[in-house]
């Protein structure tokens, strides 16, 4: 037996772990127990991540389509296909004809190299990574706001926070391990809060749960700061020496009032006071927020990003912002330019002293207009431009609810796949590219803490296979480009040159104890252990005024309960990894023993009230449409809610329409179904 020290990549966490291998096959996991972000404790996907690679269902061989069936075909021919096709389309349609989406589960390296041959070698800015399409990412707000698209502190910290504020994840279900930290936090005498929709597990464990209506957040944290203000718990010296834009800030804060908030926003006046005081009383305190948040506004996260702000927890231990990322990659694929109006850095496309930066080191031009993002080129179809569409590591046709995918797929005149195994999308593929798994290959990845870490190589792919790097570089080489790169290490020490604060994160750098932390300079290669320090002498912070929304409508008679979209806590039983591992598979499948047709949440209040019983079908009616669904009663959801999990496609399609409507909460009445 063998054990190698590598870095799980299912969530955004990072855990450290070691593989044991016998032979050329991993068949079991353990943690670190030294790893600073885990400290020897790992979820049960972690324990069983390596699972999915020794699946009988993988993918070995390429697919090419042919008289409409996919046949295994040798890499050369499913490669010079796609090479002649993404020529001919670019000739008759120009660049911008082509677009690509991969996963935030893509390594770092391969990220990079896919849009460097968008950008490069095709010449577009149609480039995006998966969550883009149904989340209000906060890349720009941070940028704008703090000047770093991320996590300001490790999670070590956490241990050293007075005051954790927990807003709208499931911490316990999404990330696990970061949610332990939290709970061991608290026991430790950290004051707990969470502000959410629904009671999940941390909330059961919070000293504050604020219970809010859905879509309140930006009223809800405009009271708090208002009452930050009234008691004088600004930190005025930290205000004045660091932050611009103040008494714009503080102009709209007076329009906010505590008692008109909290009626808002359906919590007792007493429970927002309270969780204001906690916070700003506090000499460190900590706000932890999702960066998947589908029904969040940018107004909502400017908010956050302002009680930072007002009370100085940026800057010093166990306080700052931690931007939570669920997918592995998400923090990586975003530095390293899988964004389709910002270059690798977060340097905009427009920016014309970047671009040559970029373009010298590249030795090719970089178009500088904007390109479509995914929620464009998948619910639009990039309005009819789009002609041919490369997906990496990623199944928008299982994953992505706002409209028709599969329908926008179908009409397109080619489709890549890359993926370990056969997809909902790769239905639809022209072309199916196998790629190795955990274990196989040596590439990075970057932790929702800014941590740059290694994963080993520690056995063999199939024979044959080759790394999603290596093919995106035999792409570039059939189409012309002069791409050398005979290693992921080359890629990186290129991604060094092209984004400067992963200058110092050479895979030497990073095999020392657990990676590097961002900034990792050439200068300062061993990192930061938090990004701001006392004497940070670029531009200040910035506060950005948010007007008090407009009151909610009148709730109507007919149609009391709000609908809402969004994540089930049970989300993870339709990731195509998990259904690929027969533990994980049955682990998050539990629930569906009770509801094997899905289902759609409602409070017991609720269901006592309009004589709806758990497991009994019950009809949702809105405006104009209705759809039947099984009832889950549970006291997680608040009442006057009705929460549908995205995998009920059927209910979102009856309720919403297949047109792409974005809205997240709508109107309804809840009926038993008698038919």
């Amino acid at each position: 037996m063998a054990h190698k020290l590598t870095t799980c990549t299912f969530c955004g966490v990072g855990c450290g772990l070691y593989l044991e291998t016998s032979g050329n096959q991993v068949v079991g996991v353990y943690p670190s127990v030294s790893h600073p972000t885990n400290q020897g404790r790992i979820c049960v996907r972690g324990w069983h991540v390596h699972e999915v690679a020794s699946s009988p269902d993988r993918l070995k061989t390429p697919l090419l389509r042919n008289n409409g069936k996919l046949h295994e075909v040798s890499w050369d021919e499913a490669l010079g296909f796609i090479a002649s096709r993404f020529a001919e389309i670019r000739r008759e349609h120009g660049p911008n004809a082509l677009a690509f989406l991969n996963s935030p589960r893509c390594s770092n390296e391969e990220s990079y190299l896919l849009q460097k041959f968008a950008r490069a070698v095709i010449g577009t800015n149609n480039v995006h990574h998966g969550t883009g399409v149904y989340s209000n990412n906060s890349i720009n707000v941070l940028l704008d706001m703090i000047g770093v698209p991320a996590s300001t502190n490790s999670i070590a910290e956490l241990a050293q926070s007075e005051v954790i504020v927990v807003d709208g994840v499931d911490l316990a279900r999404r990330l696990p391990t970061i949610g332990g930290a939290v709970i061991r936090a608290k026991l430790g005498g950290a004051k707990l809060i969470v502000v959410g929709t629904r009671r999940h597990r941390v909330a059961e464990s919070a000293d504050l749960f604020l219970q809010i209506k859905p879509g309140t957040e930006t009223l809800l944290y405009g009271a708090i700061a208002k009452v930050i203000v009234d008691r004088g718990l600004m930190k005025l010296p930290f205000i004045k020496e660091r932050c611009s834009e103040y008494e714009a800030f503080l102009a709209a804060i007076r329009d906010y009032d505590l008692l008109r908030a909290a009626e808002g926003c359906g919590v007792s006046p007493s429970l927002i006071e309270a969780a204001a005081l906690a916070y700003g009383g506090a000499r460190s305190a900590t706000l932890l927020f999702s960066t998947s948040m589908e029904d969040r506004t940018r107004d909502s996260i400017r908010c956050v990003v302002n009680l930072a702000l007002l009370t100085g927890n940026l800057g010093k231990r166990g306080a700052g912002l931690f931007a939570l990322s669920e997918q592995n990659n998400l923090q990586g694929v975003c530095d390293v330019g899988m964004l389709p109006d910002r270059l690798p850095g977060y340097h905009s496309v427009a920016n014309s002293t970047a671009r040559e930066a970029i373009e010298a080191v590249w030795e090719a031009k970089i178009p500088s207009e904007p390109g479509l993002g995914s929620r464009a080129l998948l619910t639009h179809r990039g309005h009819g431009k789009v002609k041919a569409l490369w997906l990496s590591r990623y199944d928008p046709a299982n994953t992505v609810f706002l409209g028709d995918v599969a329908e926008q797929l179908r009409q397109l005149d080619l489709v890549v796949v890359q993926h370990l195994f056969m997809t909902e999308s790769s239905e639809y593929a022209h072309v199916v590219l196998p790629t190795t798994a955990f274990g196989e290959e040596e590439v990075t990845f970057t932790s929702t803490d800014r941590r740059i870490q290694l994963v080993e190589r520690v056995v063999d792919p199939p024979a044959g296979l080759t790394s999603a790097w290596e093919q995106i570089v035999k792409l570039a080489q059939l189409m012309g480009a002069n791409w050398k790169y005979s290693s992921a290490r080359e890629v990186m020490e290129e991604i060094g040159q092209v984004v400067p604060f992963y200058s110092g994160a050479s895979y030497e750098n990073l095999a020392r104890e657990y990676g590097r932390q961002w900034p990792c300079t050439k200068d300062r290669p061993l990192g930061t252990k938090f990004l701001f320090g006392e004497n940070r002498e670029d531009r200040p912070f910035k506060f950005v005024a948010v007007s008090k929304p407009a009151p909610a409508a009148p709730v109507p008679e007919e149609f009391p309960l709000t609908l809402v979209f969004g994540n089930s806590l049970y989300y993870w039983n339709q990731n195509v990894l998990v259904r690929h591992s027969e533990t994980l598979k049955r682990e998050y499948r539990i629930l569906m023993l009770d509801y094997p047709d899905g289902f759609v949440e409602l409070n017991p209040d609720d269901a006592k009230q309009f004589g709806i019983r758990d497991g009994k079908k019950v009809r949702l009616c809105a405006a104009g449409a209705s759809s039947v669904a099984t009832a889950r009663v549970t006291a997680e959801i608040r009442s006057g809610t009705i929460f549908v999990p995205h995998f009920m496609r059927e209910v979102e399609r009856e309720i919403l329409g297949a047109s792409g409507d974005s809205r997240r909460l709508v109107q309804v009445r809840a009926q038993k179904e008698t038919a």
